[in-house]
């Protein structure tokens, strides 16, 4: 299995598991929400980090499966926190079903990736189990403070990088670790792609909050400027609250916080806010910054650069990427 066919072979192994059977409305909504499809990203670097140090993956598709199966079940509770219509284009599982359906098939979905990881070596199994624990109550942390942050008045740009790194950028770099120790690799290795996964994680995040105010709405996926209509405290937000003059702080002011009446006028108010003070280049250059750390992580693993290429290659195409 080359890293052309991860992606197939990981489809076709989702398309097989099995969470239950009855009664149906326990494992019809798991099943629903794992069909909705997605990038798979979490299982691929799974793979992929594996791949640096082994060709034998027999023993490691089961727990990368579970990176996926848990990621999924973060987005059924979030997207009820949220009280989101959409996932994917498609009903939430609390609009099809209910809130408690919901609720109780996620902690199911939970537990199928804790099973998930009984694939691995007995030697290993209680630092990976630890290590993934760690990493799924870091994720937790991070929806927490995401909704803490809906209603603080204050929230500093270290702290909204402290949080889309516990909620997104944890998950990605534990994907790495977990098929780097599944597959052998030193300490030095293990931690080297968790970094390259963390700062990979944090570059994909802010990139997705530039797309939200300047991408292309035919590509995007999701309506441009929803994260100002919502007065999301991004980078982006937080960047311009911090570097307004007086003009600029009253315009915010009154699209920030207050009632939508206009929400075109409202984006068009405080995207106009972001390039007068450059916001846009300056979050370019954030990424780009976390880019270029995540590549000298890669850069110091101790695995031949075709192996690396992969890895360099789908780290580019998220950065790159449209949608």
């Amino acid at each position: 299995m080359t890293p052309a066919d991860f992606p197939a072979n990981i489809t076709a192994a989702l398309a097989q598991l099995s969470y239950g059977e009855q009664p149906d409305t326990l494992y019809a909504p798991i099943r629903y929400i794992m069909g909705l499809g997605g990038k798979r990203i979490r299982p691929l670097l799974t793979l992929l980090g594996a791949h640096l140090f082994t060709d034998d993956l027999s023993g490691i598709i089961k727990p990368a499966l579970a990176t996926e199966v848990f990621h999924n079940f973060t987005l059924l509770h979030d997207d009820l926190m949220d009280q989101a219509p959409l996932r994917r284009g498609q009903a939430t599982v609390h609009e099809k079903w209910n809130p408690n359906v919901a609720i109780l098939s996620g902690d199911v979905m939970l537990v199928r990736a804790y099973e998930l990881f009984l694939e691995v070596k007995p030697e290993l199994l209680p630092r990976i189990l630890a290590r993934f624990s760690h990493t799924a109550a870091e994720v937790c942390e991070g929806q927490q403070w995401d909704m803490n942050f809906e209603t603080e008045p204050q929230v500093s740009i270290a702290q909204y990088l402290d949080m889309i790194r516990l909620k997104t950028a944890v998950l990605l770099g534990f994907c790495l670790e977990l098929g780097a120790r599944l597959a052998g690799a030193s300490e030095e290795d293990a931690e080297h792609l968790r970094q390259f996964g963390t700062d990979i994680g944090l570059a994909f995040q802010l990139r997705d909050d530039l797309l939200d105010v300047y991408g292309d709405a035919a590509t995007f996926g999701k309506r441009v400027g929803g994260d100002i209509i919502s007065d999301k405290k991004t980078f982006l937000l937080l960047s311009a609250q911090a570097q307004a003059g007086p003009a600029q702080q009253a315009t915010l002011a009154r699209h920030i916080g207050q009632p939508v009446t206009d929400a075109d006028a409202k984006v068009q108010a405080v995207r106009a806010i972001y390039d007068e003070l450059g916001i846009r280049p300056q979050t370019e250059a954030l990424i780009n910054s976390y880019f270029q750390d995540a590549l000298q992580h890669l850069e110091r693993v101790a695995a031949l650069a075709a192996r690396k290429e992969p890895l360099h290659r789908l780290a580019l195409q998220l950065m790159d990427r449209e949608n």
